[in-house]
């Protein structure tokens, strides 16, 4: 009705002028269609260079990051092509009158023109936030990239029933119950890609690995941090700088260690034992035992040993034979060496377990074992923490005559022949 008075006062306007014009004619028609246009371009000139320009300042002095973010996926410049399109999709229909199969095309390529303009500016605001994610650190315990494509893929599918809904001019919920009907086909073909994605799922809903984890999957030689996770795929860059591409469902079916509970907690364990030469363990003398007391770190041990042990022998009755009498045994002392040896060390965590133990004996000898926790969890830190302890305690294991165990050599043959 409103476009009808409105065409029926410009034709007066136009008849006034000596210029007859049928109100439904082409010509008027024609002027109404480049009105319609000049409005959609006034329309972008204003979005684009007063309002986007407002906002885009404002988010700069807000969040440099999102606004960045904004810049790089061009999030404005979709807006303001989806601000001309909704007024030529408000205003054409009206401007092309009683041309209805005109402006029926016009108006559904419009609203198609609509819908996917307004899904490109989601999909570059989705990748926006996704990177502003990344730089607040966000993404370290939570694979915000996952939810990201999740929506991405919810929202092209929704696009494509109401796309497909205007085109038929039919109602959307017929559209929806239809693909009920091809559930089962989708779900035959698409099994391995259905599986990945409800595994993507439940590893970002269960924080099952992040960003930069370190995790080892020995089924698929995959051993590095994680650079990507995805709705189907995982990506880790292992030590040596390959890459591996893991399926989502292999990380929920298949077992995998993640390393990262260790790096968080800020200490790296050492687990390792030297085989010890039992041939070597013996009793101690007392002259050996005065000549130890000059170790610092095994004076105070030393001392409460001793006491205790001439304590429980001046109060045995019987003959003093040595299966009586208590003594100190040098293996007893190296593990306590050992042991202080790792309470004073400055590499070695103070409030995480450390011990000396000993393991079942084996035809390689006696396994004593070290166990601590390094206080830096770097891999290069960690090693040489390592190396450093084993070598001091292998340099310093005839201090009291003890031999590790080493199988024969062939050297060692040679020099048996000799």
């Amino acid at each position: 009705m409103l476009e009808h008075h409105i065409r029926n006062f410009i034709a007066e306007k136009l008849s006034s002028f000596g210029i007859n014009s049928d109100p439904y004619g082409l010509e008027l028609t024609a002027v109404f269609v480049l009105v319609v246009i000049g409005v959609a371009i006034v329309g972008h000139l204003i979005t684009r260079h007063i309002i986007v320009r407002t906002i885009r300042n404002i988010l700069h002095r807000a969040d440099e990051p999102l606004a960045e973010g904004f810049s790089s996926y061009k999030v404005f410049e979709k807006l303001t092509l989806l601000i001309p399109i909704i007024i030529l999709d408000l205003l054409l229909p009206l401007a092309l009158g009683h041309y209805t199969l005109l402006s029926t095309i016009a108006d559904k390529l419009l609203s198609i023109s609509i819908l996917v303009v307004f899904l490109s500016m989601l999909f570059a605001l989705l990748d926006a936030l996704n990177d502003m994610a990344i730089a607040k650190g966000i993404t370290r315990r939570m694979p915000i990239k996952s939810f990201v494509q999740l929506t991405k893929l919810f929202a092209f599918f929704v696009g494509i029933v109401v796309s497909m809904s205007v085109l038929a001019n039919e109602s959307v919920v017929i559209f929806l119950s239809g693909l009920g009907v091809a559930t089962g086909f989708v779900m035959l073909v698409f099994k391995d890609t259905i599986l990945g994605f409800v595994a993507g799922i439940q590893l970002s809903a269960n924080r099952m690995i992040s960003l930069n984890d370190w995790i080892e999957m020995d089924s698929y030689k995959a051993n590095g941090t994680v650079e990507e996770i995805s709705l189907t795929t995982v990506k880790v860059r292992n030590f040596d700088n390959t890459v591996s591409m893991l399926p989502a469902y292999a990380l929920v079916q298949n077992a995998f260690i993640n390393w990262q509970g260790m790096s968080d907690s800020g200490g790296r364990r050492i687990k390792r034992a030297v085989n010890i030469d039992v041939n070597s363990i013996r009793f101690m003398t007392d002259e050996e035992i005065e000549g130890l007391k000059d170790i610092r770190i095994l004076r105070e041990y030393l001392f409460e040993k001793s006491k205790e042990i001439k304590t429980f022998n001046d109060e045995l009755d019987d003959i003093p034979h040595l299966g009586n009498i208590r003594q100190m045994t040098n293996m007893g002392i190296f593990r306590a060496y050992l042991a202080a040896y790792l309470r004073t060390h400055k590499d070695i965590h103070p409030y995480m377990l450390f011990m000396v133990r000993q393991l079942e004996p084996t035809p390689e000898g006696l396994p004593l074992q070290i166990y601590a926790f390094t206080n830096n969890t770097d891999w290069v830190f960690y090693e040489g923490v390592q190396a450093d302890i084993f070598d001091h305690i292998y340099s310093i294991m005839p201090l009291f005559d003890l031999r590790p165990y080493q199988a024969l050599s062939g050297h060692d043959a040679l020099s048996i022949g000799k």
